[in-house]
């Protein structure tokens, strides 16, 4: 028996001599197996020496047993196929995925006992092992066990692998499928109230609902009728006014615009696990992104090296309908392996927000609204910080500081305090808070949208 080479959800491992050899056969005796071997080698070679001929008998006994078993092992002939579904392939930290293997005798031939192994990395439990029975020809047996982190990653689950043995337990044979699943484990996240915040653009929301519900026949800009147009958007007091058909423009309001900006770097953050800072503002991040997309805002994610997820247009900003589940699942994927980087500053951010990177709200100022999580913030990086609110038409910091979540004194002894970091965010324009340890986000974000809307800035409801 030897792995196949299959592709897609399963494959197959057949009896073929390319598992090997025989040589390779020898190789999976057991403790058993070789305690067996040794002990006949060492009975026949005591038989010769003493002259002992039962002795011998019992030696040869001993030693062939084993090889023997190796033999018919080797030559067992049978196909055997199998296949691994994951349900569902993407999941928050904490919860459960289900595995379910299925494997299949395609031979002619029954099975003997058969041992299913799947590797799993250790952080999602452990190797489950199955024990099949005898599987007729043609029959099926299905497993299946459930797996679960509380770290976020892509987490291979694979190769399968298949175990033959004897019934004496002296030879143990290993054949592996070539195919493996990934499950992505992703932030968790929480649903969050809706709150008024600044960056709702004018084209969208509840209030372009109501215009465009008052708007009478005068405020509709026809234009000529085209082949292929519905007659029923024919603008009939247009057409008269004119003397040739018209029909009404469906114009689409513009989408408000939320940039979710994620402070990676190494030096602002300290610890690591499931409860520390990093952790912490990957959540939140992901639980922004979430609430965004459906409030039907255009969103990107952005990290302080300037980067944004790959694969989306108009500057890494999502568009609507099937796109943008599409680009929330990216966005997810992305949070789930981000890591620190090594960067030092956030004069890439800055720039990806100016608009340098292209998609960006603009030279002068947008609407757009910039939600930041940031970790440690230096003086220099404090002011860098400080002018983004410049380019956007609102602005929301959550910051974490790294004393107050360790416990300990800051690396960093010339770091200003949260506070002062705080204020001069505020007197930038920003709605700033801090983010101590053990807070649920939920209530920041209620806070956020209460103080931004006390302070008398105009906003929208996400």
């Amino acid at each position: 028996m030897s792995a196949g080479a299959p592709s897609g959800a399963g494959g197959r491992a057949d009896d073929g001599q390319g598992g090997g050899g025989l040589r390779a056969s020898l190789s999976g005796l057991t403790t058993r197996g070789r305690s067996f071997l040794a002990a006949g080698i060492a009975a026949a070679v005591c038989a010769y020496v003493l002259g002992q001929g039962a002795l011998l008998r019992v030696g040869l006994l001993l030693a062939l047993l084993p090889l023997l078993c190796v033999y018919a092992l080797h030559r067992t002939r049978y196909r055997v196929s199998g296949s691994r579904r994951l349900t569902p392939g993407r999941v928050p930290a904490g919860a459960e995925a289900r595995v379910q293997l299925r494997m299949d005798n395609t031979s002619r031939l029954p099975t003997g006992l058969l041992m299913l192994q799947d590797r799993v990395p250790y952080v999602l439990g452990p190797r489950p092992r199955f024990v099949l029975d005898r599987v007729e020809p043609g029959g099926r047996r299905e497993v299946s066990y459930r797996v679960r982190s509380d770290l976020r990653g892509r987490y291979p689950l694979g190769p399968l692998q298949l175990r033959l043995t004897d019934p004496f337990g002296l030879v143990e044979l290993t054949r592996s499928f070539s195919t493996f699943d990934t499950l992505t484990v992703i932030p968790r996240t929480e649903p969050l109230p809706p709150v008024r915040l600044s960056g709702e653009s004018s084209g969208y929301g509840d209030g372009s609902r109501r215009s465009l519900a008052l708007a009478g026949d005068d405020d509709v800009i026809p234009r000529g009728y085209r082949r292929g147009d519905d007659l029923r958007r024919v603008h009939w007091r247009s057409t008269a006014r004119y003397g040739e058909l018209m029909v009404r423009r469906e114009e689409q309001p513009q989408r408000s615009r939320a940039t979710v900006l994620l402070d990676t770097r190494r030096l602002a953050f300290e610890g690591a696990g499931p409860d520390s800072a990093f952790e912490w503002a990957v959540s939140a991040a992901a639980s922004s992104l979430v609430h965004l997309l459906e409030q039907g805002y255009a969103t990107r994610l952005l990290t302080d090296t300037g980067d944004s997820v790959p694969g989306l247009g108009g500057g890494g900003f999502t568009s609507g309908g099937h796109e943008s589940a599409e680009a929330a699942g990216m966005m997810m994927d992305t949070l789930a392996v981000v890591g620190h980087s090594d960067g030092t500053g956030l004069a890439r951010a800055y720039d990806a927000v100016r608009g340098g990177g292209g998609g960006g709200f603009g030279e002068a100022g947008g609407d757009g609204l910039l939600i930041a999580f940031f970790g440690d913030l230096d003086d220099v990086q404090t002011e860098l910080a400080a002018t983004m609110r410049q380019r956007t038409g609102g602005a929301v910091a959550f910051v974490l500081d790294s004393a107050t979540w360790s416990g300990q004194p800051a690396r960093d002894q010339a770091l200003p305090p949260v506070e002062q970091r705080l204020r001069r965010l505020r007197d930038a324009g920003w709605t700033a808070l801090a983010a101590p340890p053990g807070v649920a986000f939920g209530e920041l974000w209620r806070h956020a949208g209460t103080t931004a809307f006390g302070t008398g800035t105009s906003g929208g409801r996400v």
